[in-house]
């Protein structure tokens, strides 16, 4: 796989190890047990028992580090060796005066390297060239065929690389052209890396926690001359985050150096780590690109700025209100405007803090980069890990707290010491063996023996990993084993190498980034340098991966290569250790190290000294391996001296090199760290060598040199012989233990002797061997046999054996007693289970007599079977005696149930019966049984089945069919539910017939309510019922008439019920309540029907409780108006200027004060309402019963009175409408509250009606009709104008025309000044709109026209109370009510204001007109079918919505949803004086009632259209 590559393929998981409690003990133990698996892989993951939690012990107050900075580009390794060539080729037009642009080929930058790569492994640029093969390097490169990019490659070779490789080579370059980018302006420009050893700030070399702990000082820092001497120090940009090794640091040539800056010293920014109270820990982590751009900044700092530090500081109740506030980028609270606030951690940012800077508040939902983070998948982030590594275009810099000593900053595992006291769970963990600070000094661990705290591989290193922070490819230190624990945090990814191909992946690295190792042959020690696992895998090394979650361990093996990256913030902690096992791998590494001449962490020959001098306080499993060590390095010292010696060296001289610091006794030639001997010289006293190197000391003779030695070569045999014997002392114990087990004396030794030499094992400490587990298994398999025996012969099962209702067979009692037998240990109990075994054989001999002569009695069986139980032993002969004891017992209770005096049993119980014989043995008598009882049991499922089918089935049975089913199933010996259910639903089916019956023949018709619950009881009965058909037809009808009622007389989205509407408000004269009910009916609240009338739901029952409620209400009703009138009347009226706030002031439907203009006052109730907010009357909506309409000054007849929708709670149909709904009721075989209450109503609207016919025909009244009736006559005889006014479009009838204005003084005397009307010429044709001429008309009104006496109006205008307060239209009172506004003046503040609605309504109109037709044009075109758009004359939505036009209505209602009410509020009404068809005084004149025209106005402008109406029904 190609290393950039976008596809980065996971290699395959290390192996997962989940120890049990038991296993998590011994740790070291644990390791060495699954060793053989893990080392396989190199590194594996242990996840530890769930409730393994230590707590996080660092003190966070004070713990400040320094981050390193990392390049991610520049740590891979061919991608580092990319980026130098381009900084070459770079640094070469630099030089030619032209700066680097590196061009795009197929949507990809050109790799520059790999192109010059490949040229030169195909032969170089002229073979190339000359053999056409461009297109060859295309494919190599991966580019597709077919797209001429060979030519292209080769023009950007010939421009770019080709002038460079001839400079490298020497070559003249006159012939190049210079400027070879002037015209590629899509090229990207290249920026020089320059990887001049741009390392992060490493740890302190010199504090008292090195790695080697004041034993060996460390290096100078490489100064800037180092630097320019050292090619590949000069490339290097960062350092890995290596968990042991320490880099390099930058220093000036003189240490005094600083870089001074005018605004002060720039450092890198400050990271805050929070611990909250709940113990999740939060990271602000700044940019540095951000910091170092907004230097201002560092004057807000209080800390110094000499280097970048880290706080983990504890969240304190004070601090956290004000840390909420507060940037978490710069800690900053300024610009709050600017804050922005994270909608998962809720955290604050500033916009122009983060990377990039946002510029302006997001909206919606925004996450800070934490909280994206923690939503990413990890495989996502590792993707984009090896895209950022491999990538030459991008350069992403982050930073990593790596190697930070936790002897100094404190370990993140709970540690005993005199600091801080510890509570009872702290201090269980403190001493765990899993603790990386007692880990490496546990007792079977090689570094206990070192005395020096070596920071890093016994004093655990802590690391504060960020997003793609990374550690490099490396091994550890003397290739030891590591242990990593991550404390909390995200993920960190693994990739492992095992040792086996350590020297296969420092050769596929070596090979494929040569010039890296040319340079620096250690590269790899120096934890700079990544290598994608892909690109290793293909090349045949095995790599492993894992994800190391908070609370895991990962282990690497001896010499296995480990790299890996964090997948966020977390924090984890790290140390050395070495177990006996890897004393051979030390001692290879020291040879590996003395070959690359690089430094020892500590001398391995003074470690196995050490251990060899105190041999009694080895474990036994180190003591071996310290042996073997230990004579092997003998034999190595003793060839080396015998060397020296050959030479001529004699001189001696004995040295304590413990106590010399580890630079004063290091090989000058190899670094090794000398300890059993070293060549020095008398001459040359600042240098010595080890004995490999004795000829590279110096040039001296050699009789000035000489040996300097720790032991003599006598010495080294006593110290070997030492641990000699602590191991032999095992093998003497062992040769005890395998002749005891292996019985090869012919003598068994006793239980006693076994468990000494277990006890020997466990005082002398000796390793858990193979043979050891033998002895431990063996005292356990005795002791287990003895108390089995014992348990057998006390008649019980015990110790581990024992099972509930488990008996030892006779095979298994045999087989008991052979391996006792076979134990290598005496035990005397043999003889019992030998007793026992001939009881049981005995015991079978009469039991087979007993069977062999059947049928025996169940007596002797049963007594037979008990004394096997008591014999603790299974035999197979009780078996069989078991079988006939459970066929008997099973026959017996088959009888029981099934006899007929018993109990009928379930279903339940027979299926039981059933199961119970089928574990019963075979026999003739159990099979006829069981055959009889299955064949019940089929029967009996059938017919529940049946039963069960009736009652689900949606056809329903009539209850013949069901009592027949019932009838035969009565004959089954079984209890059926299904059965027993369907007796209930015939039952409840005969009761329901009865309830039918009994109120179908009672001597009234039944109530709704009363058929509807039977009807409901009727459905839910699993029974076909011949009358739930007719009761169910009733129902309907009934509710179809009250659907008819209630469209008759509710009105539209009515918040009244039609009971309430049919019946009279008692409570009339409470305004507060009236009103309040009414706003609980808009708003549903209010639900009650009768609660008016004062019935409850019993009552409605009675027609004669209906009546005379109803009567009660009238009179109510009538009080309350009154008392309502008086009450309104007395309020401030809202057209009066000087009207002031008080309470008893009008409110309106929507809750406001009515005030000013537009102000209606209702005729009825006396209240006042905005017009806007109700219902209001047209002016010119009443037709005339004649061809011609009369003048336009006769304004008593015009439309103007106003019924609040307090008052007029109904459509109020006229009485025909009703008498035709009475006639429906008659045909109703139900009885309805609505339809008494009905009744009630016509009566009460007959009886109103008789009354105000008798008052018009009075002489007083008529005469008053009869003057009105002659000033219509003198209005209508007006002669005609022999020219109508030049009216467009004016029809030909229309009888305004027919005048001229010179005629109008002949009825001045209903003008105010005498002046003639305003003649229509004066009204311009464009201006001249009906709405506008009444408007000018309104000064010349006066009255009042006819003079009502007190006597005459009283009675008039209380009829005129009652006939408003009917739900009912009559012309008779639109008859008193014309005869009352001509005998008073007319209402001009009223006439105002209708006018002004009339023409905001006429407005809104037209646009509802208008989108209309647009509407219907596009059913049109769609194919719909309807009446032509052009003919149909558009009329305002209150007039329209009571005509016969459902359709046109429903557009218009669908059409205001389109328009989303365009215009101003448009009042609507459906009084009757604009739905019916009024014919003025002509009822009451006697004149026949014949069908209306239409009333015309002055300009054709407003004619509008009246539905013509049927003759009124004389009553």
């Amino acid at each position: 796989m190609e290393p950039g590559s976008d596809d980065f393929l996971p290699p395959p998981e290390c192996p997962v190890f989940e120890p049990s409690w038991a296993e998590f003990r011994d740790p070291l133990g644990y390791i060495a047990k699954i060793r053989p698996i893990a080392e396989k892989s190199g590194i594996c993951k242990i996840r530890p028992p769930a409730d393994w939690q230590p707590p996080f012990a660092v003190e966070v107050d004070n713990f400040r580090f320094t981050p390193r900075i990392q390049r991610l580009n520049e740590l891979e390794a061919q991608t580092r060796v990319k980026l130098n060539y381009l900084d070459q080729i770079a640094k070469f037009w630099e030089i030619q005066g032209s700066s680097l642009k590196i061009p795009n080929v197929e949507r990809r930058i050109l790799d520059l390297y790999s192109l010059s790569k490949i040229v030169v492994e195909e032969g170089g640029y002229e073979a190339i060239c000359k053999d056409r093969r461009w297109a060859r390097v295309a494919q190599r490169l991966n580019y597709p065929p077919g797209k001429n990019i060979g030519s292209l490659l080769r023009s950007h070779y010939e421009r770019i690389v080709y002038p460079y490789e001839m400079y490298q080579s020497g070559a003249n370059l006159v012939q190049c052209n210079t400027r070879p980018f002037d015209n590629e302006e899509k090229d990207k420009e290249y920026k020089p890396h320059s990887i001049p050893l741009r390392q992060s700030v490493q740890p302190s070399k010199f504090n008292s926690y090195g790695r080697r702990a004041k034993r060996l000082q460390p290096d100078p820092e490489p100064t800037e001359e180092d630097i320019e001497k050292n090619p590949e120090l000069k490339k290097l940009q960062i350092y890995g985050a290596g968990p042991k090794m320490m880099g390099l640091g930058l220093m000036a040539k003189d240490k005094t150096l600083r870089k001074k800056d005018k605004e002060g010293p720039e450092c890198p920014p400050t990271i805050v780590v929070k611990e909250e109270s709940g113990g999740d820990v939060k990271v602000e982590s700044p940019s540095p690109k951000t910091f170092l751009e907004s230097k201002e900044e560092l004057s807000h700092s209080p800390e110094p700025c000499t280097k970048m530090t880290m706080r983990l500081r504890r969240n304190h109740s004070n601090a956290q209100f004000i840390e909420s506030y507060v940037c978490r980028m710069c800690s900053r609270g300024d610009e709050d405007d600017k804050l922005l606030l994270c909608d998962g951690c809720d955290d604050n940012y500033h916009i122009f803090c983060l990377l990039p800077p946002l510029p302006e508040i997001p909206k919606g939902v925004w996450r800070c980069p934490k909280c994206v983070m923690a939503m990413v998948p990890t495989e996502l982030v590792e993707k984009e890990f090896w895209r950022l590594v491999n990538s030459i275009e991008e350069d992403v810099t982050v930073e990593y707290g790596a190697d930070i000593h936790s002897k100094e900053f404190g370990s993140g595992f709970p540690v005993s010491d005199s600091k801080r006291h510890l509570t009872p769970e702290e201090e269980e963990y403190a001493t765990s063996g899993w603790n990386l600070n007692v880990m490496p000094v546990l007792e079977q661990s090689v570094l206990c023996h070192i005395n020096a705290d070596i920071s890093g591989m016994k004093v655990p290193w802590l690391y504060v990993g960020m997003v793609f922070s990374a550690f490099c490819w490396h091994i550890e230190d003397h290739w030891s084993y590591s242990i990593n624990y991550l404390h909390w945090g995200e993920p960190k990814t693994w990739y492992g190498v095992p040792s086996l191909a350590a020297e296969h992946l420092e050769e596929v690295m070596k090979k494929l980034t040569p010039e890296l190792f040319d340079s620096q042959p250690d590269l790899l020690h120096q934890l700079v340098t990544l290598m994608n696992p892909n690109t290793l895998m293909s090349h045949g090394v095995p790599v492993v991966r894992t994800n190391q979650c908070a609370g895991e361990f990962v282990i690497t093996f001896p010499r296995a290569y480990h790299s890996g990256f964090n997948q966020g913030y977390n924090f984890a902690e790290a140390v050395n250790f070495c177990t006996a096992d890897w004393l051979p791998a030390g001692r290879q590494c020291i040879e590996h190290y003395r070959r690359l001449r690089r430094y020892c962490v500590f001398s391995h020959e003074e470690l196995i000294c050490k251990m060899a001098a105190c041999p009694e306080k080895l474990d036994l499993n180190l003591a071996a391996a310290v042996h073997k060590e230990m004579f092997i390095m003998v034999q190595e010292e003793r060839r080396l001296r015998k060397a020296l010696l050959e030479k001529g060296i004699t001189e001696a001289e004995r040295e304590a090199f413990e106590l010399l610091p580890d630079d004063e006794r290091q090989c000058i030639k190899c670094k090794t760290t000398c300890f059993l001997s070293a060549l020095a010289c008398y001459d040359c006293p600042d240098g010595l060598v080890c004995l490999s190197h004795i000829n590279d000391l110096c040039k001296c003779s050699s009789s000035r040199q000489y040996l300097r030695y720790r032991y003599t070569l006598d010495e080294l045999p006593a110290m070997l012989h030492k641990l000699k014997v602590r191991a032999e002392s095992f093998d003497t114990w062992a040769n005890k233990v395998r002749v005891a087990l292996e019985v090869e004396d012919g003598r068994k030794r006793s239980l006693e002797e076994l468990r000494a030499l277990e006890s020997e094992a466990r005082e002398r400490r000796f390793p858990n061997s193979e043979l050891l587990q033998r002895l431990k298994n063996c005292l356990s398999e005795a002791e287990a046999c003895v108390s089995r025996a014992l348990g057998l012969v006390s008649g019980q099962e015990a110790g581990p054996y024992r099972v509930a209702g488990l008996q030892m067979t006779l095979a298994e009692l045999r087989a008991f007693l052979d391996q006792m037998n076979n134990l290598p240990c005496a035990m005397h109990q043999i003889g019992d289970v030998k007793g026992i075994l001939e009881q049981v054989e005995a015991y079978q001999v009469e039991a087979r007599e007993a069977l062999a002569s059947l049928p025996s009695s169940p007596g002797l069986l049963q007594s037979l079977l008990e004394r096997g139980r008591q014999l603790g032993v299974e035999v197979p002969e009780a078996q069989q005696l078991q079988r006939q004891v459970e066929q008997a017992r099973w026959l017996d209770e088959m009888k029981r149930t099934l006899a007929p005096s018993a109990r009928r049993g379930t279903l339940a119980v027979m299926r039981g019966l059933l199961v119970a014989g089928a574990s019963v043995a075979p026999s003739p008598a159990v099979d006829k049984a069981r055959a009889e009882l299955q064949e019940l049991l089929t029967i009996a499922e059938r017919w529940e089945e049946k039963a069960h089918l009736c009652l689900e089935a949606r056809q329903k049975h009539p209850p013949a069919t069901l009592e027949a089913i019932i009838h035969e199933a009565e004959n089954i010996p079984v209890h059926l539910p299904n059965i027993q259910a369907l007796k209930e639903a015939l039952a409840k089916a005969r009761a329901w017939i009865a309830d039918v019956d009994e109120i179908q023949n009672g001597d009234h018709y039944p109530c709704l309510d009363d058929l509807e619950g039977l009807v409901a009881v009727g459905r839910d009965l699993p029974v076909g019922l011949e009358e739930l058909r007719q009761l169910e037809l009733q129902v309907l009808t009934a509710h179809s008439w009250r659907e008819k009622a209630s469209k008759t007389f509710l009105k539209k989205n009515s918040c009244y019920t039609l009971l309430e509407v049919l019946c009279p408000c008692a409570d009339a004269g409470s305004d507060s309540t009236k009103r309040s009910r009414w706003m609980e009916k808009e708003l549903g609240l209010y639900k009650s029907d009768t609660e008016l009338l004062g019935l409850s739901a019993q009552d409605l029952r009675d027609p004669g409780s209906v009546i005379v409620a109803f009567k009660e209400g009238e009179q109510k009703e009538k009080e309350g108006i009154l008392q309502l009138r008086r009450t309104n009347s007395a309020k401030p009226s809202p057209l009066a200027s000087s009207t002031t706030a008080s309470s008893a002031t009008s409110i309106c439907v929507c809750g406001q004060v009515p005030a000013g203009v537009g102000a209606l006052q209702c005729d009825l109730c006396q209240d006042w309402f905005h017009g806007r907010c109700v219902s209001v009357p047209r002016l010119l909506s009443s037709p005339r019963p004649s061809p011609t309409s009369s003048p336009l000054l006769a304004w008593w007849e015009w439309d103007t009175k106003f019924l609040c929708p307090l008052c007029m709670r109904s459509r109020r149909p006229r009485l025909e409408t009703i008498l035709a709904l009475l006639v429906a009721l008659q045909r109703l075989p139900v009885r309805l509250p609505e339809g008494e209450a009905l009744q009630c109503l016509t009566e009460r609207a007959i009886s109103w009606q008789g009354r105000a016919r008798q008052a018009l025909a009075s002489e007083d009244v008529t005469a008053l009709l009869g003057r009105l009736a002659e000033l219509r006559q003198r209005l209508q005889a007006e002669p005609r104008p022999e020219e109508p006014p030049t009216y467009p479009s004016a029809p030909a009838s229309d009888p305004l025309r027919e005048g001229s204005g010179k005629d109008m003084p002949k009825v001045q005397g209903l003008l105010e000044n005498g002046d003639s009307m305003t003649s229509p010429e004066k009204v311009a044709p464009g201006e001249g709109s009906d709405l506008e001429l009444l408007s000018s008309l309104l000064p010349q009104l006066t009255g009042p026209v006819l003079e009502l006496p007190e006597a005459t109006r009283a009675p008039l205008e209380e009829l005129m109370l009652e006939g408003d307060l009917l739900e009912v239209t009559l012309d008779e009172n639109h008859s008193i009510w014309q005869l009352l506004q001509a005998g008073q003046p007319p209402n001009l503040e009223r006439i105002r204001t209708l006018l002004e609605l009339e023409k905001a309504e006429r407005h809104g109109s037209r646009a509802r007109g208008r989108a209309l037709e647009r509407r219907r044009r596009r059913k049109v075109d769609r194919g719909g079918e309807g009446d032509d758009p052009a003919r149909e004359e558009l009329e305002p939505k209150r007039v329209r919505s009571s005509g016969p036009e459902a359709e046109e209505a429903q557009e218009e209602e669908e059409l205001e949803e389109e328009t989303g009410g365009e215009g101003p509020p448009l009042p609507t009404t459906d009084s009757p004086d604009t739905q019916e068809n009024q014919n003025g005084l002509e009822p009451a004149l006697g004149a026949s009632s014949g069908s209306s025209a239409p009333f015309s106005t002055l300009t054709p402008r407003l004619h509008v259209p009246c539905p013509q109406q049927p003759p009124q029904q004389q009553l």
